[in-house]
């Protein structure tokens, strides 16, 4: 495996044990529908969330947050779509991005909640 696919599994663990540790219940990782991939699928209260997990090893050229793009975006909620279709799922969605620095020892996690709105076209 490259040493990015590494870091960001290892990433995505830690935001799975973040959002374990808050009472989040993990629905499903790494969720795949024709091209399309959500990191983590969870419930907390009223909401389902579908979380992005960015990684990174410095925040020289920005926060990982910074780098979701609005077309990574427009994907995610595309693809959340279709899971709440083929899961029969009736509750509000909620889309957060879970941005992680690794500094080679330790992680820091920085958790925005209804970090995007899907966007109407």
């Amino acid at each position: 495996m490259a040493q990015h696919n590494e870091l960001g599994k290892k990433g995505e663990d830690e935001a799975v044990r973040y959002l374990l540790s808050e009472g989040y219940k993990i629905t499903n990782r790494n969720w795949r529908f024709h091209g399309f991939e959500i990191d983590v699928v969870a419930e907390i209260g009223e909401f389902i969330v579908f979380a992005e997990v960015k990684t990174r090893t410095s925040v020289m050229y920005g926060n990982p947050e910074d780098f979701v793009s609005k077309g990574r975006r427009k994907r995610m909620v595309e693809a959340a779509n279709h899971y709440l279709i083929e899961n029969e799922i009736d509750k509000p969605a909620r889309f957060d991005i879970i941005g992680i620095v690794w500094d080679g020892k330790k992680f820091s996690l920085d958790h925005i909640e209804d970090a995007f709105l899907p966007e109407l076209s």
